[in-house]
């Protein structure tokens, strides 16, 4: 499992020019999905995200996280972090979570990070989405399930 985290002044998701999902100050994450992963795995991920000190505190330096800043949070599930890009000029997609367990998955996750802060926005899984965003910084990290 992949979070790609993008701290952001703000974002949101559209599918068919429609909005579907937006946040002001917080956290983009960009999620991909594994073979193998599964709800543990996620619930660790979604509490490092929850936790990672990505924001500035009053001296400047990244000792806030989201929580603590009050931002908002867009969960968007993305396929193609599940790539492999390790030889070719093609991505492998062998590794990826099948569509149907990873929709399950994402579902669940969504719930659980709405559970554990607010607000959170969500695009829409599967859907053919744009992504807008305001990198802010640029601060972005990727962090991985082990």
């Amino acid at each position: 499992m992949k979070a790609l985290l993008q701290r952001v002044t703000g974002a949101r998701v559209t599918v068919a020019g429609n909005c579907v999902g937006e946040i002001g100050p917080g956290l983009l994450v960009l999620l991909g999905l594994d073979r193998g992963d599964n709800r543990a795995s996620g619930e660790r991920l979604l509490e490092k995200i929850l936790a990672y000190r990505m924001f500035a505190d009053e001296q400047g330096r990244m000792n806030r996280n989201v929580v603590q800043s009050g931002g908002g949070v867009l969960l968007v599930s993305q396929f193609t972090l599940a790539a492999d890009t390790s030889k070719g000029l093609r991505p492998g997609f062998s590794g990826a979570l099948p569509p149907d367990e990873a929709r399950t998955l994402y579902e669940y996750l969504l719930e659980a990070l709405r559970r554990r802060h607010q607000p959170v926005a969500a695009g829409e899984f599967g859907a053919d989405m744009q992504v807008s965003l305001v990198n802010d910084g640029p601060v972005t990290f990727l962090l991985e399930s082990a």
